[in-house]
């Protein structure tokens, strides 16, 4: 469970940003949003696979 205690003074706004922060340094959002379904194990391959080759040709074109 991720938890920011708010200091005194502090508002709601930046309390809130930091808690955010938080939630993406500890990748809670992709997480979730990984195991929002289930996925077999071979579609997992061929999505890394397909993400390797988009990386390859991106990289490709810069030069």
């Amino acid at each position: 469970m991720l938890s920011v205690k708010v200091r005194d003074g502090e508002s709601f706004e930046s309390a809130f940003r930091r808690f955010k922060r938080e939630c993406e340094k500890n990748r809670v959002l992709s997480l979730l949003k990984e195991r929002e379904y289930y996925e077999k194990p071979s579609e997992r391959r061929k999505q890394k696979n397909a993400r390797r080759l988009w990386a390859s040709r991106k990289g490709r074109n810069k030069r």
